[in-house]
């Protein structure tokens, strides 16, 4: 970090990622320029910033911030990259990067990365809590809600830093070199941003560009697509599969999750009837991770058979009337709900719809056909949805305009043994602010649905 000293920085975006980066570059003797579109009365840190020394400038992106003086630009990750300082900075040639790659700069532990369209959080949480039940000392951040620079500064060599990583954050770094990179899988997502998916799935692969023949790659053995070039790798391979045996790493036979090691050992980890785990796929990727981590079966068996979830994901809510009621509003793409629908062995009532990105949803219908008994749709998708559901052959459709509505109508719909599951399969803006406020309200409404039965 030293190289630099007395360098000018630009930090684009004031979020908590860039406040932490600003923060961490001053300390290496950098000169920081943090800069945001937002007015400096919404621009969190601003005050903090300047009372460090640190130029802040904020309502806009001036002219003469881009020049051939700076020596690097580190972006808030959703930054597009045409936008006006990204683009001016990367025509003269200036390095722009994201904070992950900072943090690898910094961190002095080895790194897990993890990334995916789907099941990243799960897989991460899962990671850090099997390596500390092992006695491993692990830390956890990254997109999971914590500033990856922030934990690595203080990180230890004797830590691993477990970290979930966006496509956005991957596709800004240069060096970063995880110990171990976990693929989770590759599925149509954020094309607003990376526009193609040729795009989107090397932005993914560059979790293992900088890796050596001591670092280990997991892949998805389930999705060739998803690793196209498996020869460009360097790193040792393991798969995880949940349908066939695997070379080497993870997959299920005869009902038990089993290991198979780099010699051809096979040990058995747990049967999968005791997962407490929604999707066999996560406790696959997370369990060899870990295995690979230094993890023994028995903490391994024993964090997968207790573990609660994460919130907005698969997220059991409550009972009522018989009636099972999960949350998984972090479901933002079609895939994530059409993993959801399978993860459920009861009838399901879907609740679902949100922002309209063109899909056409037309993959979901053998997924809904077995399995959905009724659909309550909001959002500029609820249409579409509905006229899937229709063509599916489900004869209860229901279009609804707020969440109350939604968790009403489908309560109507349940009957005792069903499961009510939220599971949007759409991004949230075209109603809500984020994906948790819709998971949060869902829960508030299931909450005082069951009050008001008791």
């Amino acid at each position: 970090m030293n190289r630099y000293q007395d360098k000018k920085v630009v930090v684009l975006g004031m979020a908590k990622s860039g406040v932490a980066v600003a923060k961490l570059l001053h300390r290496f003797g950098a000169h920081v320029v943090a800069n945001d579109q937002k007015p400096r009365e919404e621009a969190a840190g601003a005050e903090e910033l300047e009372a460090l020394g640190i130029r802040v400038i904020c309502g806009g992106h001036p002219d003469d911030l881009i020049h051939p003086g700076i020596s690097l630009v580190v972006k808030n990750p959703g930054i597009p990259y045409e936008a006006a300082p990204v683009a001016r900075a990367l025509e003269l040639g200036i390095p722009v990067v994201t904070e992950v790659e900072l943090a690898y700069q910094v961190s002095r532990a080895p790194m897990i990365g993890i990334t995916g369209s789907n099941g990243k959080t799960t897989t991460t949480t899962l990671i850090g809590l099997i390596l500390r039940e092992a006695g491993i000392d692990a830390l956890t951040g990254g997109n999971i809600g914590t500033v990856l620079c922030g934990l690595a500064e203080e990180a230890r060599p004797d830590q691993w830093l477990v970290a979930e990583l966006s496509s956005f954050q991957l596709m800004g770094t240069a060096a970063f070199r995880p110990k171990i990179g976990v693929l989770l899988n590759v599925y149509p997502a954020h094309l607003d941003y990376h526009h193609t998916m040729d795009e989107y799935r090397a932005a993914k692969w560059k979790l293992f560009a900088n890796q050596t023949a001591d670092d280990i790659a997991i892949l998805p053995y389930d999705q060739a697509d998803a690793c196209p070039d498996l020869q460009s790798l360097a790193a040792q391979v393991y798969f995880f599969s949940k349908h066939r045996p695997v070379p080497r790493g993870t997959y299920v036979e005869n009902g038990s999750i089993l290991f198979v090691g780099a010699a051809g050992e096979r040990e058995e980890i747990l049967p999968v009837e005791k997962l407490s785990v929604a999707h066999l796929d996560n406790a696959l990727a997370a369990a060899l991770a870990c295995k690979l981590a230094g993890a023994d079966n028995g903490s391994i068996a024993r964090v997968l058979e207790s573990f609660a979830g994460v919130e907005h994901r698969m997220e059991y809510v409550a009972t009522i009337a018989g009636v099972k009621y999960y949350n998984d509003s972090k479901a933002t793409n079609a895939e994530a709900a059409s993993r959801a629908l399978q993860a459920l062995k009861e009838p399901v009532v879907w609740i679902c719809g949100g922002l309209d990105r063109g899909v056409t949803f037309h993959d979901l219908i053998p997924v809904i056909q077995p399995r959905v008994k009724a659909v309550v749709a909001f959002g500029e998708t609820a249409p579409i949805l509905l006229a899937r559901a229709k063509e599916a052959g489900i004869n209860t459709l229901i279009h609804v305009d707020t969440v109350e509505k939604a968790v009403i109508a489908a309560s109507e719909a349940a009957s005792p043994g069903d499961a009510v599951l939220l599971s949007p399969a759409c991004a949230s803006w075209d109603m809500f602010p984020s994906f948790e406020v819709r998971g949060s309200m869902f829960k508030d409404v299931v909450h005082r649905l069951k009050t008001s039965l008791a």
